[in-house]
């Protein structure tokens, strides 16, 4: 062995040291799978659903803790938008290629097809699932989980989900229903926009209120140590970005605040600045009076803040805009999803002229429709530029849901 690959091995070494010696709390679905010597795939020809996020406690690739376990028969990847080591842009299609590590092939879901097809599946006994979510349902994450589980179904084989944390805790549930002509890979499942189960327990739900076309053959490795009041960084693990605008756990708190009015464009919401999704700012927009008027609402739990910054890409790219950052002072109290129709409201009073849904691009109207999983919102918010006029609509069946959601509760 040369000195260099000396070296090599002892700076692997010593990360997985340092990281193992870390304060983490909680054991995901992936050690708790470890722990018990894979025995649920013993035997069994295996599919992984993963991307960089599936990772067990020293951040070693679910891939690779598959691959190299000697009574697991990994035989196939499976990917979701991103792809399974994270090399697709957000909304690009993946395609099917060969994993350069394993060698084991790659079938893409988020692309011609983001259903697993039977000639995809034929010499596989059961689908494993390990992707960290981020609680919110437009992201497509859940969207692959759930058609997996039905094509699991349609093919007799079965499904396991290895569980991870929601980053938003498992309390916090929040925004309307999804109509069923606005069902999409962004409003798959009617369920509210955040939904407050881990992703086993929301596979769960799907399955147990047939959701699915099928329900299927399904199995949870539950987590160790998780608490439904627990953050992402309450556990003690290393975050790893779900998609490029999540770079941080705590990012994953502000999508919800602003991710649906930034389907328009129309205003920055921080995408394309080193804070995504905490900021709404435009050329024309006044910070002091934007602040004042968001401060004066009294918004539980929320403080805005004048800002000023130059997009480095993304909407405003290169302008100086103008306008609030969003600080969670106290999150239980906070309601993140109401923000942004707050923050149109607002606009709305104060530049009459400027008002979001008269001046942002109507092709984008569609996705906003299908993000909120109905046009209601938007037309009736519309008629006066008040969230008043769909605070009903919005809250609607959140306590049923929550009533119903609990019968699945793992933690």
């Amino acid at each position: 062995m040369n000195r260099y690959s000396f070296l090599s091995l002892f700076l692997m070494f010593l990360a997985i040291n340092l990281i193992g010696a870390q304060n983490i709390k909680i054991k995901t679905g992936i050690e708790v799978l470890k722990q018990q010597n894979f025995k649920i795939l013993e035997g069994k020809r295996v599919g992984l659903i993963t991307n960089p996020t599936g990772v067990d406690n020293v951040m070693k690739s679910t891939i690779d803790v598959l691959h190299d376990a000697k009574n697991v028969n990994l035989v196939a990847l499976f990917a979701p938008e991103h792809g399974v080591r994270g090399d697709a842009h957000a909304g690009d299609y993946v395609e099917d290629e060969k994993d350069t590590k394993t060698g084991l092939p790659v079938y893409s879901l988020h692309g011609k097809t983001r259903k697993a097809t039977p000639e995809m599946l034929k010499n596989i006994d059961v689908l494993v699932y390990d992707i960290q979510d981020i609680g919110c349902r437009s992201f497509t994450y859940i969207s692959t989980m759930g058609l997996a589980m039905e094509a699991a179904a349609e093919n007799n084989i079965e499904f396991v989900v290895l569980d991870r944390p929601n980053p938003l805790g498992g309390l916090k549930v929040e925004g309307g229903p999804v109509e069923k002509k606005f069902i999409s890979f962004v409003s798959q499942y009617n369920i509210p926009y955040v939904y407050g189960l881990t992703c086993g327990e929301l596979a769960l739900f799907l399955n147990g209120e047939n959701m699915i076309a099928k329900k299927c053959n399904l199995h949870v490795v539950t987590m160790k140590g998780w608490k439904r009041n627990m953050r992402y960084e309450d556990t003690g693990l290393q975050w790893i970005s779900s998609s490029p605008h999540i770079p941080h756990p705590t990012t994953a708190l502000f999508y919800p605040v602003s991710g649906i009015l930034g389907e328009l464009g129309y205003l920055s919401i921080g995408v394309g600045y080193p804070l995504p999704f905490e900021l709404f700012a435009a050329e024309w927009i006044d910070a002091e009076k934007l602040a004042e008027n968001m401060n004066r609402l009294k918004l539980s739990g929320l403080y805005f803040r004048p800002v000023y910054f130059k997009p480095f890409y993304a909407t405003g790219q290169g302008k100086q805009m103008k306008g609030v950052q969003v600080h969670i002072i106290n999150y239980e109290k906070a309601k993140l999803s109401e923000v942004q129709f707050y923050i149109m409201q607002e606009i709305a009073s104060l530049y009459p002229d400027k008002a979001v849904f008269d001046n942002a691009n109507q092709q984008r109207f569609n996705m906003f429709d299908k993000v909120c999983g109905s046009d209601n919102v938007r037309l009736n918010f519309s008629k006066n530029n008040k969230f008043d006029d769909i605070r009903e609509l919005w809250n609607k069946d959140v306590n049923a849901f929550v009533r119903k959601a609990k019968k699945y509760w793992k933690y």
